[in-house]
Protein backbone atom coordinates (compact mmCIF):
# COMPACT_ATOMS: atom_id res chain seq x y z
CA UNK A 1 0.00 0.00 0.00
CA UNK A 2 3.20 2.45 0.81
CA UNK A 3 4.36 1.59 -2.24
CA UNK A 4 1.08 2.73 -4.19
CA UNK A 5 0.72 5.67 -2.36
CA UNK A 6 4.28 6.51 -3.21
CA UNK A 7 3.90 6.01 -6.94
CA UNK A 8 0.46 7.71 -7.19
CA UNK A 9 2.40 11.05 -5.52
CA UNK A 10 5.17 11.05 -7.77
CA UNK A 11 2.16 10.85 -10.26
CA UNK A 12 0.85 13.88 -9.34
CA UNK A 13 3.77 15.78 -8.97
CA UNK A 14 4.90 14.41 -12.30
CA UNK A 15 1.65 15.96 -13.81
CA UNK A 16 1.96 19.31 -11.62
CA UNK A 17 5.79 19.93 -12.85
CA UNK A 18 4.31 19.76 -16.40
CA UNK A 19 1.26 21.50 -16.16
CA UNK A 20 3.78 24.28 -14.15
CA UNK A 21 5.86 24.47 -17.07
CA UNK A 22 2.76 24.59 -19.53
CA UNK A 23 1.68 27.54 -17.65
CA UNK A 24 4.58 29.41 -17.84
CA UNK A 25 4.77 28.51 -21.81
CA UNK A 26 1.25 30.03 -22.47
CA UNK A 27 2.65 33.44 -20.35
CA UNK A 28 5.58 33.93 -22.39
CA UNK A 29 3.44 33.14 -25.29
CA UNK A 30 1.03 35.55 -24.33
CA UNK A 31 3.29 38.11 -23.49
CA UNK A 32 4.84 37.79 -26.90
CA UNK A 33 1.85 37.62 -28.67
CA UNK A 34 0.98 41.04 -27.04
CA UNK A 35 4.11 42.71 -28.70
CA UNK A 36 2.54 44.60 -31.88
CA UNK A 37 5.44 45.87 -33.94
CA UNK A 38 5.14 48.09 -36.30
CA UNK A 39 5.99 47.94 -40.24
CA UNK A 40 9.84 49.10 -40.29
CA UNK A 41 11.39 49.88 -43.45
CA UNK A 42 13.14 46.58 -44.66
CA UNK A 43 16.53 48.15 -43.96
CA UNK A 44 15.58 49.46 -39.88
CA UNK A 45 13.94 45.73 -39.34
CA UNK A 46 17.54 44.16 -40.54
CA UNK A 47 19.38 46.57 -38.13
CA UNK A 48 17.22 45.88 -35.06
CA UNK A 49 17.76 41.74 -35.94
CA UNK A 50 21.56 42.52 -35.99
CA UNK A 51 21.23 44.02 -32.87
CA UNK A 52 19.33 41.06 -31.25
CA UNK A 53 16.13 41.98 -32.61
CA UNK A 54 13.57 43.90 -31.60
CA UNK A 55 11.58 41.76 -30.21
CA UNK A 56 13.53 40.94 -27.31
CA UNK A 57 14.26 44.33 -26.62
CA UNK A 58 10.75 45.01 -25.58
CA UNK A 59 10.72 41.69 -23.81
CA UNK A 60 12.82 43.64 -21.23
CA UNK A 61 11.60 45.88 -18.51
CA UNK A 62 14.52 47.04 -16.95
CA UNK A 63 17.82 48.35 -17.81
CA UNK A 64 21.08 49.18 -16.02
CA UNK A 65 24.55 49.93 -16.75
CA UNK A 66 27.51 52.56 -15.51
CA UNK A 67 28.96 55.88 -17.33
CA UNK A 68 32.84 55.61 -16.65
CA UNK A 69 33.76 58.79 -15.41
CA UNK A 70 37.40 59.97 -13.92
CA UNK A 71 35.41 61.37 -10.17
CA UNK A 72 33.48 58.16 -10.09
CA UNK A 73 30.95 56.29 -12.42
CA UNK A 74 27.66 57.65 -12.54
CA UNK A 75 24.64 54.84 -12.61
CA UNK A 76 21.23 54.95 -14.20
CA UNK A 77 18.91 52.76 -13.61
CA UNK A 78 15.59 52.59 -16.28
CA UNK A 79 12.12 51.10 -15.99
CA UNK A 80 11.96 50.10 -20.05
CA UNK A 81 8.18 49.95 -19.83
CA UNK A 82 7.07 53.33 -18.04
CA UNK A 83 10.82 55.25 -18.97
CA UNK A 84 11.03 56.27 -16.01
CA UNK A 85 14.69 56.58 -14.82
CA UNK A 86 17.27 57.17 -11.88
CA UNK A 87 20.89 58.74 -12.11
CA UNK A 88 22.92 58.56 -8.81
CA UNK A 89 26.70 59.97 -8.60
CA UNK A 90 28.19 60.95 -5.21
CA UNK A 91 27.10 63.78 -5.28
CA UNK A 92 23.74 64.51 -6.59
CA UNK A 93 20.68 62.00 -7.35
CA UNK A 94 18.63 62.43 -10.63
CA UNK A 95 14.93 60.93 -11.04
CA UNK A 96 11.84 61.10 -13.56
CA UNK A 97 8.88 59.76 -11.85
CA UNK A 98 6.89 59.89 -14.80
CA UNK A 99 5.92 63.46 -14.58
CA UNK A 100 8.61 65.39 -13.04
CA UNK A 101 11.89 65.57 -13.05
CA UNK A 102 13.79 66.16 -9.72
CA UNK A 103 17.52 66.07 -8.41
CA UNK A 104 18.61 65.85 -4.76
CA UNK A 105 21.89 66.84 -3.50
CA UNK A 106 23.59 68.30 -0.24
CA UNK A 107 24.95 71.45 -2.53
CA UNK A 108 24.18 73.70 -5.33
CA UNK A 109 26.94 71.15 -7.27
CA UNK A 110 24.02 70.25 -10.07
CA UNK A 111 22.38 73.51 -12.02
CA UNK A 112 21.80 71.83 -15.18
CA UNK A 113 17.65 71.17 -15.93
CA UNK A 114 17.31 67.51 -15.09
CA UNK A 115 14.43 67.75 -17.14
CA UNK A 116 17.04 67.61 -20.50
CA UNK A 117 19.55 65.35 -18.70
CA UNK A 118 17.61 62.78 -17.01
CA UNK A 119 17.15 60.46 -19.95
CA UNK A 120 19.73 61.83 -22.41
CA UNK A 121 22.59 59.19 -21.84
CA UNK A 122 19.67 56.46 -21.94
CA UNK A 123 18.86 57.26 -25.62
CA UNK A 124 22.54 57.61 -26.74
CA UNK A 125 23.25 54.45 -25.11
CA UNK A 126 19.99 52.38 -26.38
CA UNK A 127 20.55 52.50 -29.82
CA UNK A 128 19.51 51.39 -31.87
CA UNK A 129 16.51 49.84 -30.34
CA UNK A 130 14.87 53.69 -29.15
CA UNK A 131 14.56 53.95 -32.75
CA UNK A 132 11.97 51.39 -32.56
CA UNK A 133 9.73 53.64 -29.95
CA UNK A 134 5.89 54.22 -31.38
CA UNK A 135 5.15 57.40 -32.64
CA UNK A 136 8.47 57.38 -35.04
CA UNK A 137 8.64 58.22 -38.52
CA UNK A 138 11.46 56.87 -40.82
CA UNK A 139 12.88 58.57 -43.91
CA UNK A 140 15.71 57.44 -46.12
CA UNK A 141 18.46 59.65 -46.14
CA UNK A 142 22.02 60.42 -48.07
CA UNK A 143 25.09 58.08 -47.38
CA UNK A 144 27.50 59.26 -44.38
CA UNK A 145 30.64 59.08 -45.94
CA UNK A 146 33.59 58.31 -43.44
CA UNK A 147 36.90 57.03 -45.03
CA UNK A 148 36.12 56.03 -48.06
CA UNK A 149 33.05 53.80 -46.95
CA UNK A 150 29.67 54.63 -47.97
CA UNK A 151 27.31 54.10 -44.95
CA UNK A 152 23.45 54.01 -45.55
CA UNK A 153 21.12 55.65 -43.49
CA UNK A 154 17.68 56.97 -42.26
CA UNK A 155 16.71 60.34 -41.06
CA UNK A 156 13.94 59.62 -38.02
CA UNK A 157 11.23 62.29 -36.77
CA UNK A 158 8.86 62.39 -34.30
CA UNK A 159 5.50 62.86 -34.22
CA UNK A 160 3.61 66.07 -32.77
CA UNK A 161 4.20 65.72 -28.73
CA UNK A 162 5.50 62.92 -28.65
CA UNK A 163 8.22 63.28 -25.79
CA UNK A 164 9.92 66.19 -24.44
CA UNK A 165 11.53 67.26 -28.07
CA UNK A 166 9.52 66.35 -30.68
CA UNK A 167 11.41 68.51 -33.38
CA UNK A 168 14.68 66.93 -32.52
CA UNK A 169 15.64 64.35 -35.61
CA UNK A 170 18.03 61.33 -35.38
CA UNK A 171 19.85 60.09 -38.20
CA UNK A 172 20.56 56.45 -38.37
CA UNK A 173 23.45 55.32 -40.51
CA UNK A 174 24.93 51.72 -40.88
CA UNK A 175 27.65 49.23 -42.26
CA UNK A 176 26.25 48.31 -45.76
CA UNK A 177 27.08 44.51 -45.69
CA UNK A 178 26.45 43.70 -41.60
CA UNK A 179 23.65 46.25 -41.21
CA UNK A 180 25.04 46.88 -37.45
CA UNK A 181 24.77 50.24 -36.63
CA UNK A 182 27.75 52.67 -37.33
CA UNK A 183 26.93 56.21 -36.72
CA UNK A 184 23.99 58.60 -35.32
CA UNK A 185 23.29 62.37 -35.81
CA UNK A 186 21.43 64.17 -33.63
CA UNK A 187 20.05 67.93 -33.66
CA UNK A 188 18.90 69.09 -30.19
CA UNK A 189 15.93 71.50 -29.81
CA UNK A 190 15.20 70.63 -26.45
CA UNK A 191 13.65 74.40 -24.59
CA UNK A 192 14.34 76.08 -27.63
CA UNK A 193 10.91 74.90 -29.50
CA UNK A 194 12.62 75.58 -32.93
CA UNK A 195 13.94 72.93 -35.28
CA UNK A 196 17.41 73.09 -36.58
CA UNK A 197 20.19 71.72 -39.52
CA UNK A 198 22.85 71.57 -36.63
CA UNK A 199 23.56 67.76 -36.78
CA UNK A 200 26.42 66.30 -34.03
CA UNK A 201 27.59 62.71 -35.15
CA UNK A 202 28.52 59.48 -32.54
CA UNK A 203 30.59 56.53 -33.67
CA UNK A 204 29.36 53.37 -32.76
CA UNK A 205 31.46 50.81 -33.40
CA UNK A 206 32.19 49.00 -30.04
CA UNK A 207 29.36 46.45 -29.44
CA UNK A 208 28.28 43.57 -26.81
CA UNK A 209 25.65 41.45 -26.22
CA UNK A 210 24.00 41.51 -23.01
CA UNK A 211 20.74 38.86 -22.08
CA UNK A 212 20.38 38.72 -25.95
CA UNK A 213 20.69 42.46 -26.83
CA UNK A 214 23.83 43.77 -28.65
CA UNK A 215 24.65 47.53 -27.17
CA UNK A 216 27.53 49.75 -27.24
CA UNK A 217 30.66 49.62 -25.23
CA UNK A 218 32.06 52.50 -25.88
CA UNK A 219 30.44 55.55 -27.72
CA UNK A 220 32.61 57.95 -30.12
CA UNK A 221 31.53 61.57 -30.76
CA UNK A 222 33.51 63.47 -33.29
CA UNK A 223 33.90 67.20 -34.97
CA UNK A 224 32.39 67.74 -38.07
CA UNK A 225 31.81 69.85 -40.72
CA UNK A 226 28.35 69.49 -41.85
CA UNK A 227 28.30 65.69 -42.89
CA UNK A 228 32.29 65.46 -43.41
CA UNK A 229 33.59 63.62 -40.10
CA UNK A 230 36.76 65.04 -39.35
CA UNK A 231 37.87 63.47 -36.08
CA UNK A 232 37.12 61.88 -33.37
CA UNK A 233 36.60 64.83 -30.29
CA UNK A 234 35.73 62.63 -26.97
CA UNK A 235 35.02 59.04 -25.74
CA UNK A 236 32.32 57.73 -23.11
CA UNK A 237 32.74 54.03 -21.76
CA UNK A 238 29.61 52.12 -20.17
CA UNK A 239 30.04 49.52 -17.49
CA UNK A 240 28.43 46.83 -15.40
CA UNK A 241 25.67 46.60 -17.86
CA UNK A 242 22.51 44.62 -17.04
CA UNK A 243 19.50 44.33 -18.89
CA UNK A 244 16.72 41.79 -17.52
CA UNK A 245 13.13 40.90 -18.50
CA UNK A 246 12.29 42.01 -14.50
CA UNK A 247 10.96 45.29 -13.36
CA UNK A 248 12.23 47.08 -11.21
CA UNK A 249 11.27 48.44 -7.49
CA UNK A 250 8.99 51.73 -9.04
CA UNK A 251 9.17 52.99 -5.46
CA UNK A 252 13.31 54.11 -6.74
CA UNK A 253 11.93 56.33 -9.03
CA UNK A 254 9.48 58.70 -6.38
CA UNK A 255 11.05 61.73 -5.47
CA UNK A 256 13.00 61.53 -1.88
CA UNK A 257 12.69 63.65 0.84
CA UNK A 258 15.18 66.72 0.65
CA UNK A 259 14.92 66.64 -3.30
CA UNK A 260 13.67 69.36 -5.70
CA UNK A 261 11.46 69.74 -8.73
CA UNK A 262 13.26 73.08 -10.46
CA UNK A 263 10.32 75.83 -10.70
CA UNK A 264 8.08 73.93 -7.93
CA UNK A 265 10.45 73.81 -4.96
CA UNK A 266 10.79 71.33 -2.21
Amino acid sequence: MKKINVILLLAVLFIACKENKSSEKEVTATVEKEIVLPDYPEEIAAVFEKHGGIRNWKLMKSLSYEIVRPNGNEKQTIDLITRNDLVETEKYTIGFDGKDSWVKQDSAYYNRNPRFYHNLMFYFYAMPFVLGDNGVNYEKTDDLVYEDVNYPGYKISYEANVGDAPDDNYYIHFDPETKQMAWLGYTVTFGSGKSNDNVHYIRYNDWKEFNGVVLPNTITWFNNEGTKLVAPRNTVEFANVSISEERVDPAIFEKPEGAVVPGQGE
